[in-house]
């Protein structure tokens, strides 16, 4: 019950943080509908922390569309305590900072003002990974203190001691292209729809990015100036009147497109890329499907698609048709023990 309370929350926070990247209400509804129907649902009603991590991850991103980086990095750190991929959330952190320090440089230029983005960005990201130090320290020290060097395991003495890296690698055999065999081929079919899409987003998402890089710098100059030089209430209105010529210019740009900023987009597109190159490169691949159940880029690729007209609506139900066919297999398999994901 609690899993699947959750799950209803995170649908809910998806659906907000889709209105406030996409700007497209149509779009973010068709998104949350689909991770409603996604093709790891099993694990989302079963007693799994998926629906706890979805729930902490979209909440703590939609905090952090809004700017309420305190809220979200709390949300983000509890995140990585439900699941240690949360840790990889430390990269809109990142991502942020970034943007905020170079505008403290190079349009601001002002040298303090970088000192402290710098430092803001580097406390919130330590608080994003500590969950996952302090498994790591805790494993430790219940492991390897107090014995001999004879005695302790190979990992206590490695110039890492990661005991999550050492229980994967040693006992289920992940690692880089250790999965690559032949008799895991069934696995990476299992795998490939959501592979498929995700690459096809990514592509896609790419092919979003402005050419003018004028353009970019722009449309950055006016988003920073929503969000720090609003001092008065005169600046406020032209901040707010500035940002809405950005997302129209985009809807004018870009026909057929999805209606949003592509500088807003890139922290989720990026955070996509590293994931999925993780699940075909290094992890057992028939994870994917999981692994990636909770990204929302994923979703609103595929909602873009299933609104566009034309080959996109039969897209729209290969897709449709793939997330009932995997909800049917996931709960008949995993229900009997069979390996699924």
């Amino acid at each position: 019950m609690l899993n699947n309370i959750a799950f209803v929350f995170a649908a809910s926070y998806l659906h907000r943080l889709s209105l406030a990247v996409l700007k497209d209400p149509e779009v973010a509804l068709r998104a949350s509908i689909l991770f409603c129907f996604n093709p790891a649902s099993i694990f989302y009603s079963s007693i799994y922390s998926e629906s706890l991590y979805a729930l902490l991850s979209m909440g703590g991103l939609y905090y952090f569309m809004h700017g309420a980086d305190n809220c979200a990095t709390f949300l983000l750190a509890l995140s990585g305590s439900a699941r240690s991929n949360g840790v990889l959330s430390v990269g809109y952190i990142c991502f942020r900072t970034m943007q905020q320090a170079y505008d403290a440089l190079f349009l601001r230029k002002r040298a303090f003002s970088l000192l402290q983005v710098i430092f803001s960005g580097a406390l919130r990201s330590l608080c994003i990974v500590v969950p996952f130090i302090s498994f790591q320290a805790y494993g430790y020290l219940n492991i390897c203190m107090g014995l001999s060097p004879d005695e302790r395991r190979p990992w206590c003495k490695a110039r890492l001691p990661l005991l999550y890296s050492y229980i994967q690698s040693h006992y289920w055999g992940v690692g880089f292209l250790r999965y690559f065999q032949v008799k895991q081929l069934p696995n990476f079919l299992l795998a490939s729809p959501i592979l498929s899409l995700a690459l096809f987003s990514i592509i896609y998402y790419v092919k979003l990015w402005p050419e003018d890089q004028e353009q970019l710098v722009c449309q950055r100059k006016k988003l920073s100036n929503i969000r720090q030089d609003d001092s008065t209430l005169r600046q406020r209105k032209r901040a707010i009147k500035g940002e809405k010529s950005v997302a129209l210019q985009s809807k004018s740009a870009a026909v057929d497109r999805l209606k949003c900023v592509p500088v807003a987009i890139l922290p989720f597109v990026l955070h996509l890329s590293f994931m999925v190159a993780t699940a075909f490169f290094v992890m057992h691949v028939q994870v994917a499907t999981r692994f990636l159940s909770a990204s929302p880029s994923l979703f609103w690729f595929a909602s873009h698609i299933m609104g566009s007209s034309g080959s996109g609506k039969r897209w729209g139900h290969f897709i449709w048709a793939y997330c009932a066919t995997y909800i049917f297999l996931g709960s008949l398999l995993f229900s009997n023990f069979y390996p699924f994901t």
